[in-house]
């Protein structure tokens, strides 16, 4: 767990070596955002169907996503990363969050070319996974700046993680005493997407997690359970978000579980070959 005050803004930081479970992995949207310093050979990541593959050789840095993005990692994969709450990023980057909407960067692109190679040199030459995650913490630490309209953001994310999305936002920006196109124009510069598309990121985020795709599973209950409309309403979200119909996401997440029992990895990303 990083030390204050990174712990309001990081869930986790993490080391990642070895090879990966599948060359090309699915990732869909979540309401966070990561950063990776890349140590071993390029990946690559493709932002949606309709475009292009761009290779990684730093690092690159994510925003809070709204449609599933793909992995292809080498053979030897080497690297460390922050998973950021939604609002994290905001206060390490120099341009919008919007800006790197569904638009993943290179490290370099947000902290220069110099800067991101002596980390990078610093990180190889580290002795072990803690050493590294020590200097990576340090790293965020001495970038860490103030950022206008973050307490702002953090509260009504609490808000949206606590009810799982199931809040009027309406009502959270009357309760913050703004207006909901000031509020909605915080979170695209800070979250990089407004805060309804945020709670329904929330919404499914939590209902795939209430998943268990070792048994069966009553969609329409599920459906209904998480407050939507109805059954198709859900499976259009699920479609629009993930690229795969719920029956299709299953039959996916049951054979992550079947080939790689146990695997860190298991849980939100999936096969893609």
């Amino acid at each position: 767990m990083p030390r204050p005050p990174l712990d309001g803004l990081i869930d986790d930081l993490y080391h990642l070596a070895g090879a990966p479970p599948y060359a090309r992995l699915t990732l869909p949207p979540m309401p966070g955002a990561f950063l990776i310093v890349n140590l071993g050979p390029p990946f690559r990541i493709r932002a949606g169907a309709e475009i292009e593959a761009a290779e990684y050789a730093d690092g690159c840095v994510v925003t809070t996503p709204t449609r599933a993005l793909e992995f292809g990692y080498p053979p030897g994969t080497r690297s460390v990363g922050v998973h950021f709450k939604p609002w994290g990023p905001a206060q390490f980057l120099p341009m919008p969050a919007a800006e790197l909407c569904d638009r993943p960067v290179t490290l370099e692109q947000v902290w220069g070319r110099p800067a991101v190679a002596e980390l990078r040199d610093r990180l190889a030459t580290a002795d072990g996974p803690h050493e590294m995650l020590t200097l990576l913490e340090e790293e965020l630490m001495r970038r860490l700046r103030e950022t206008a309209g973050l307490g702002l953001v953090r509260h009504t994310s609490g808000v949206l993680a606590a009810t799982g999305g199931a809040v009027a936002i309406g009502g959270l920006s009357a309760a913050a005493g703004v207006s909901s196109t000031h509020l909605a124009q915080r979170f695209k510069q800070l979250v990089g997407v407004t805060p309804k598309r945020l709670a329904r990121t929330y919404r499914l985020t939590a209902t795939v997690f209430a998943i268990d795709p070792a048994g069966p599973v009553d969609w329409g209950a599920l459906a209904g359970e998480a407050g939507y409309f109805d059954q198709a309403h859900f499976g259009h979200e699920f479609r629009e978000f993930t690229g795969l119909t719920p029956t299709r996401y299953l039959e996916v997440r049951r054979r992550f579980l079947r080939e790689h029992p146990g695997h860190a990895l298991d849980g939100w990303p999936l096969p893609a070959d």
